[in-house]
């Protein structure tokens, strides 16, 4: 197992303290930092996150790391803050996280064995459970996650507290299940609101199961989904600047014009990323 050696430590230490010196001339100094408070900052955090989030999904390095700098800003300014009110700063931050760690690895820092994945989960959430206090396995998902994302960690939770399906063809017995309520539900002429409220919790039982499923198959939704967003994204702009090169105005086309342009953005973009693989 490879270690970072300790001269390159010493440069990483030195950034990192680098960073709380620019940032406490900054707060002292600047106006806009001056102003800030945890409040204001955290949609900002917020949209920082998304942009590491879609670095990522592009596997570009680059801006992977400066987006990491940009998250790692808003994570010590939060510290900063923090310490000028007398509550903590970023060293009791950094050590409590690594206690927690330390905790929660006993198969490293203790006797305890944990000899696969599913063991160290497992382990990892009777930990928290005990940590913090509470008999709910569920208790620690937060309320404000996104719903798909949700929907994925409840199940894991689940799963580490021994209720799971078996198999992922169980799994997709269910969503095949799923998917046959919801189609008789909808199927039902000139809904009423009643019959829309069964539709819609159908369509959330169906989607359950799909996240499911995906959990089984060893797919996380939340990137698939944006995967495919990204995907539609690009073809439907193809579209729009194919159809306007022509002399075109989207609004006029028909379907069956869109769709030719729609086939040939599927053909260029399937043609880009077989390229790409190649590379």
């Amino acid at each position: 197992m490879e270690y970072t050696s300790a001269s390159r430590r010493a440069e990483q230490l030195a950034a990192f303290g680098r960073l709380l010196d620019v940032l406490d001339r900054l707060r002292a100094e600047c106006p806009w930092d001056r102003k800030q408070t945890m409040e204001s900052l955290r949609h900002l955090t917020i949209e920082e996150t998304y942009e590491l989030s879609d670095a990522i999904l592009r596997k570009d390095l680059p801006d992977v790391q400066k987006e990491l700098g940009d998250v790692m800003l808003h994570l010590t300014f939060y510290a900063k803050i923090a310490s000028e009110q007398g509550a903590f700063d970023i060293a009791d931050a950094l050590n409590a996280q690594c206690e927690k760690l330390i905790f929660r690895h006993p198969h490293i820092y203790s006797d305890v064995k944990a000899e696969t994945e599913d063991d160290v989960k497992r382990n990892w959430e009777q930990l928290k459970l005990r940590e913090k206090g509470t008999t709910s396995v569920l208790g620690g998902v937060p309320v404000s996650l996104p719903a798909l994302v949700k929907a994925m960690r409840v199940q894991e939770k689940a799963r580490g507290a021994g209720f799971d399906w078996e198999k992922p063809e169980q799994v997709w017995e269910k969503v095949q299940e799923e998917l046959e309520e919801f189609r008789v539900e909808f199927a039902v002429q000139e809904p009423n609101q009643i019959e829309q409220e069964r539709a819609t919790a159908e369509f959330g039982d169906l989607l359950f199961s799909l996240v499911n499923f995906a959990r089984h198959a060893g797919i996380n939704p939340e990137e698939a989904l944006e995967r495919t967003n990204r995907k539609f994204i690009q073809r439907f702009q193809y579209l729009e600047t194919a159809s306007a090169q022509d002399g075109h105005r989207l609004q006029d086309l028909s379907l069956a014009q869109m769709d030719q342009y729609w086939e040939e953005a599927k053909s260029i973009q399937v043609s880009s990323e077989s390229s790409n693989s190649e590379k």
